[in-house]
């Protein structure tokens, strides 16, 4: 699943091509890409019709667009995307070919096409209504969500106090998005690596200063693959122009199982962890007390 620096990525193409343009019309060509959208596909292509996008917004690894009603006036419902494993948001010119997978087609006011491309269909579009958060109009699907390290109003003292009181492994506290959003199992173990945290250490028993460092480099992380464009491992993460990201080359430890450690030379560790994989250099993040991760 895109992290936070690929979404953010979207998010700035969206902004750029979308604001300002009306939707003229809405397609929907595979019923699971609205399978959220209990109303159905009808009901979204003629919500979404006549509306103006007003902003494209992002939270964690969470998007959505805002819109104007026609004749002025902001309308009350965004419509999220779940970009899932494969989703892409393409921003197309006026007849260009269609893509395979091209599941939703919007078509705006100056004749391109906004499509949602999904090779595997997890993700897909839903409207919901905003509603007030901490100060920000979030959609009520969202509000759960807390912020993340490269929000202006990111408090990462208070987040250290949260992970203070998490008497469970760290990275599973850095993935829970309820806590601290926008870091996936990528970030996570580059973050860790900077910090020279295991992920298999318990977060209640980190001190704060630790827990500060370990913010910070989840944060320096995620803005050096932002200008990267993000991290690609396939064709099926691109932004809105199609074009892939290079953040893949730059990183320490993911992915990287039975190679040298950057920093130190030791080989790199995979272990598995909730389903997947995690990363880790032996030398430089001991695991505590000689294990690793739980089952």
């Amino acid at each position: 699943m895109p992290e936070l620096p690929e979404v953010e990525v979207v998010r700035r193409g969206l902004t750029e091509h979308l604001c300002g343009r009306t939707v003229e019309s809405v397609t929907v060509t595979h019923p699971r890409s609205v399978r959220r959208h209990e109303p159905g596909a009808a009901d979204m292509a003629a919500r979404l019709t006549g509306l103006t996008v007003a902003a494209a917004q992002r939270r964690g690894k969470y998007l959505w667009l805002t819109f104007d009603e026609p004749g002025g006036g902001s309308a009350d419902t965004a419509l999220v995307v779940h970009l899932g494993m494969s989703g892409q948001m393409l921003v197309q010119p006026a007849g260009a070919p269609v893509e395979k997978h091209a599941h939703i087609r919007a078509t705006l006011d100056d004749g391109r096409e906004l499509r949602f491309v999904d090779q595997r269909t997890f993700g897909g579009w839903v409207l919901a209504p905003l509603v007030e958060v901490d100060g920000d109009l979030l959609p009520d699907l969202l509000a759960h969500i807390a912020r993340d390290p490269l929000d202006p109003r990111f408090d990462a003292e208070r987040v250290v106090g949260v992970l203070r009181t998490k008497n469970t492994e760290i990275k599973r506290v850095l993935l829970d998005q309820a806590v601290v959003s926008g870091i996936g199992n990528i970030y996570a173990d580059e973050a860790l690596w900077r910090a020279k945290v295991h992920g298999g250490r318990i977060a209640s028993a980190l001190t704060r200063p630790v827990l500060r460092t370990l913010l910070a480099e989840a944060r320096a992380v995620m803005t050096d693959a932002l200008a990267a464009g993000g991290t690609s491992f396939d064709a099926l993460y691109v932004n809105v122009n199609g074009e892939s990201g290079y953040f893949e080359r730059a990183l320490a430890v993911y992915g990287r199982g039975d190679r040298p450690c950057p920093r130190c030379g030791a080989v790199i560790v995979r272990e598995k962890f909730m389903n997947r994989s995690s990363y880790s250099c032996p030398r430089c993040q001991p695991p505590p007390r000689g294990r690793r991760f739980s089952s």
